[in-house]
């Protein structure tokens, strides 16, 4: 058996501005962005030179859903960057705007830092320990 993770779902208010976010502000790659009625699309990004897994931006529909935009891991981090140059993303993200909760710093499985997507979600820019 050959599996792997292709996709990850995240919830989102609005399938443009997202796209505009991940695309200028993190610098991750429009994949695919195809109608498929009713106002729905299938949209999948991911970061520059990464083949999987990617995000499927899911415009969120209803109170529930929207609730949950922002914080779909109940506070936690929710995703997890791998960066090969630290500080070299860090500078250029923050240069873009991306908000950090903390500094940097080191860890025993590498270089770490928290940031905040444009909903309140919480990621982690990471370089591995080598």
């Amino acid at each position: 058996m050959n599996q792997r993770i292709a996709s990850l779902a995240l919830l989102v208010r609005d399938y443009d501005e997202a796209i505009q976010f991940y695309t200028e502000k993190l610098g991750f790659e429009l994949v695919s962005d195809t109608p498929l009625g009713d106002g729905k699309r299938w949209v999948l990004l991911a970061p520059h030179g990464s083949s999987a897994p990617r995000l499927l931006l899911a415009k969120a529909e209803g109170t529930r859903q929207l609730a949950r935009v922002g914080d779909q891991a109940g506070g936690r981090v929710f995703l997890f960057l791998h960066t090969d140059d630290f500080y070299r993303d860090y500078r250029e993200m923050q240069s873009r705007g991306v908000r950090f909760r903390a500094e940097p710093r080191r860890e025993s499985y590498g270089i770490v830092a928290v940031f905040e997507d444009l909903y309140g979600n919480y990621w982690d820019l990471i370089e591995p320990a080598a």
